[in-house]
């Protein structure tokens, strides 16, 4: 397949649960052009960071229909997907599965592109893997960071 871009992820968490963040990169296939975002958290788990960064690369696309092709080095979200895993939870309504609100809140915009994984190994000098993670460990050290609300209040009890 032909891809339109590229999407790099990478999600860190301190202590997990604890501060985290993650790091994301899309880049415009066949160009240099590329944008980085990122955010951090004050209590969040790693694979929330994981998945939340293929989420908000998807999100970023400006075109519904992109040819999509998410390189990350989680297996929780490439095997949840490319194994298919996470069609069978969404049909028993994510009954026993972690994080039901990021994973829905995928499947949303999973829907409204082509996408592709690959899986890469982390910390193998890949250098958006390592930028990624970069941005992932600074974002959750910033002084200011956001407030996972749904995994606060799933871990508290309150919700």
């Amino acid at each position: 397949m032909h891809y339109e871009v590229f999407i790099y992820t990478d999600g860190a968490a301190k202590g997990n649960p604890g501060n985290g963040g993650y790091g994301v990169i899309l880049q415009q296939a066949g160009t240099t052009y590329y944008k980085e975002f990122y955010e951090g958290f004050r209590h969040t788990t790693n694979n929330r960071m994981e998945l939340l960064a293929v989420i908000v690369g998807l999100e970023k696309l400006k075109n519904k229909g992109t040819k999509v092709l998410v390189v990350s080095d989680s297996k929780y979200v490439v095997d949840s997907v490319g194994k298919k895993w996470v069609f069978g939870w969404e049909k028993t309504g994510f009954k026993g599965k972690k994080n039901p609100d990021l994973w829905m809140r995928f499947l949303k915009v999973y829907r409204q592109h082509h996408v592709d994984f690959k899986w890469i190994k982390g910390h193998n000098s890949h250098p958006q893997n390592e930028r990624c993670d970069q941005l992932a460990v600074m974002a959750s050290q910033l002084p200011k960071l956001s407030i996972d609300h749904q995994y606060e209040n799933e871990d508290s009890g309150m919700f």
